[in-house]
Formats: structure tokens, sequence, C-alpha cells
């Protein structure tokens, strides 16, 4: 039988060479490619479609849940397992939402996260207990719940997800049009209408907001430069 074929995604070095040792420690696991931002996945995922990907939320330039939706978005039955450092509910919640189908902590041992990807590599789901009771209790909501929840979720396309992590890392408008391949006027106009979507029209603001949705972490450091 063939190994499990897998994508490792994560920005650190040390701990990419760490996991891939853990990982692929019994021989029927194989990482096929490594990543170091969530742009690179997507790219990647598309260039070796994996039966598994190994992905990690906190990156730059594109955080592990975006690429996840992205990923989702053109293969649909793959299979991605989130290794994260946190196992806060907004965090949970937004994993959820993004279509992984296991969530793992890093304190999480080498045999858990191989066993949860032979177990995702079977078409079945993997969470640690805390997490699994979370979305138990969520799904077990009331419709009247639910609902509030929804009407005061603020759903952002993907490309405003992207440009939001991008301007709340700091990016100014020509480094974002590089890095996504538009204009700097495009560029403009996207921002101006995130801002009035989100009816907040300062950066500190919008940096606050990606914090809060998990988009990026409060330990992010970003130089915030006024154009």
């Amino acid at each position: 039988m063939n190994p499990i074929a897998v994508l490792l995604v994560e920005d650190h070095t040390i701990v990419r060479q760490g996991l891939r040792l853990l990982i692929e420690a019994d021989g029927d696991i194989k990482i096929v490619g490594e990543a170091k931002t969530g742009r690179e996945a997507v790219r990647m995922a598309c260039d070796l479609h994996p039966e598994v990907i190994v992905m990690d939320i906190a990156m730059p330039l594109l955080n592990g849940l975006e690429a996840t939706r992205q990923i989702l978005k053109a293969f649909p039955t793959m299979k991605i397992l989130i290794l994260s450092a946190h196992s806060d509910p907004e965090y949970i919640e937004q994993v959820v939402k993004s279509g992984a189908l296991g969530y793992l902590v890093k304190q999480t041992s080498g045999e858990v996260l191989a066993q949860a990807i032979r177990e995702l590599h079977k078409g079945k789901t993997y969470f640690i207990s805390s997490i699994a009771k979370r979305i138990k209790e969520d799904y077990q909501k009331s419709p009247d719940q639910v609902g509030l929840q929804k009407r005061n979720d603020t759903k952002l396309t993907s490309r405003e997800a992207e440009l939001l992590q991008l301007i709340a890392e700091g990016h100014v408008n020509k480094q974002i049009a590089s890095e996504l391949g538009i204009s700097i006027k495009t560029v403009e106009k996207h921002r101006q209408h995130l801002m009035e979507k989100l009816n907040i029209h300062d950066i500190a603001g919008l940096t606050r907001f990606a914090i809060a949705s998990g988009i990026i972490e409060s330990s992010v450091q970003s130089t915030i430069t006024e154009e």
C-alpha cells in the first residue's frame, strides 16, 4: 500500500522539520510538499494533489483558514487537518466553518497527529475531545440562537479576507497590489469597500477586527504605515 501523501503547511522552519520527522516515523505517511504560507499551500495543493493537508492557522500573507477555504472551493473532497497553538472558541468556530475535517493543538503527541491523518484519509473527522464537545454544543443551539449568531456574523469574501489580513499585517497598498496581482487603484477600491462593509474606517480598527475574527493572531507584530 502506498503511503498517505501529505502536504505540510507551517511557517516556522524548525517546527516544520520536527513535524515531518513525527509524521513520517511509521512509514505509512509521506510528506510530499512543504509550504510556508497559506498562498504557497493553495498553489501546492493544486500542483501536488495531496491526500491530506496539515495546515497551521497563523501564517503571513494568507492565513491557514482562508487557505483552507480556497483549497476546498477548488477541491471539495480534499481533506484538511488544522494544527494550531490555540483552542479558543473563536478559532474552533472558524475552523468548522472553513470546512476542515480535523483540529489538533500543537501540544498533541506525534502519535495522535499521525492517527488523525490516517482517520482523515479514511474520510472521517478528528477533533480533540474538548473541541468535539464544543462543536456538539454549537449544533445543539436552538434555531433562535443560531439565527441570532448568523445575523451577527459579518461575511467576508475570499478576496476581502485576504485584503484584511494584508492590511492588518501592515502592508501598504503598493505591497498589497503586488502580492495579489492587481492594480493599486483596485486595492484602494477594495479597501474602501471593506471599510464600508465593516463600518470600520481606520487601520487600527481593521486590525482589531482581524484579530477578533481569527484572521491574524494578536501576537503578530505589524508596522502600520498610513499612505
